[in-house]
C-alpha cells in the first residue's frame, strides 16, 4: 500500500517510564482530500510474552500481578491472569532471550523449546509497543528453578499460577481473559495443539 502521509513534526510532552509525544501529519484521504492532523503517541518500548505449557500434565504456567490501569478503570479484578511478559529493555537482548529471562524471573522456569507465534502491535492506534509472542513446551518439574515472583528491584509482587489447559480454554470461551496478549497465546496454542484440549472441544 502506498504511503499517503507525511510527518511534519514531533514533540515530546512527557517523559518518564513512558513517553508521550504529539505528531503532526499531512494525510491524503482516500477521497483525495489533503488534511493536517495531530495524534498523541505513547512509547515505552517493545516487549516479549511467553506461555509455557506442559503437554503431559496439560497445564500452563501463568502469572498474576496488580495492574493499576485496570484498577483505575474500575474492574473488579485488578490482578488479571496473564502470560509471562516483559520489556525489551536489556541492551543487546533479543525477544527470545527476553522471554526466557522473564520466565525465569516471574515464574522460576527455565525454558528452551520456544515456538514463535507472532510479532504484533498491541494497540496501534496509540502506542508504538510491539509484542513478540512465544509458546514454550516444558516439563514443569524439570523446568522449575525457583519460586519466581519477579524482580525485587522492580517492585514486582507476582503470583505464579499453574492452570489446567481445559480451564484456561474455558476462560477464553467465556470472555473472561482480560489481557489481549494472553488471549492470543491461548488461542494460538489451541490451534497448534488441539489434542491438548480434546476433552473440552
Amino acid at each position: 500500500m502506498s504511503q499517503r502521509f507525511r510527518i511534519l513534526g514531533r514533540s515530546t510532552v512527557y517523559s518518564g517510564f513512558t513517553t508521550l509525544e504529539v505528531a503532526d501529519l499531512e494525510v491524503t484521504f482516500q477521497s483525495g482530500e489533503v488534511r493536517r492532523i495531530r495524534r498523541e503517541i505513547e512509547t515505552h518500548g517493545s516487549g516479549a510474552a511467553i506461555l509455557p505449557f506442559d503437554p503431559v500434565r496439560r497445564v500452563a504456567v501463568m502469572v498474576r500481578q496488580l495492574r493499576v490501569p485496570i484498577a483505575v478503570a474500575g474492574e473488579d479484578d485488578a490482578y488479571p491472569l496473564e502470560a509471562i511478559a516483559g520489556l525489551l529493555d536489556v541492551e543487546g537482548e533479543g525477544p527470545e532471550a527476553t522471554a526466557r529471562r522473564e520466565a525465569e524471573e516471574e515464574a522460576g522456569l527455565s525454558v528452551f523449546d520456544m515456538i514463535p507465534v507472532a510479532a504484533t502491535y498491541s494497540t496501534p492506534g496509540i502506542s508504538t509497543e510491539k509484542l513478540h509472542l512465544f509458546l514454550a513446551e516444558i516439563d514443569i518439574h524439570q523446568a522449575r528453578t525457583s519460586a519466581g515472583g519477579g524482580a525485587a528491584e522492580e517492585h514486582e509482587d507476582i503470583k505464579v499460577v499453574v492452570i489446567p489447559l481445559a480451564e484456561l480454554a474455558g476462560l477464553a470461551d467465556r470472555g473472561e481473559l482480560q489481557d489481549l496478549k494472553t488471549f492470543a497465546l491461548v488461542q494460538s496454542l489451541r490451534i497448534a495443539r488441539p489434542a491438548l484440549f480434546a476433552d473440552i472441544e
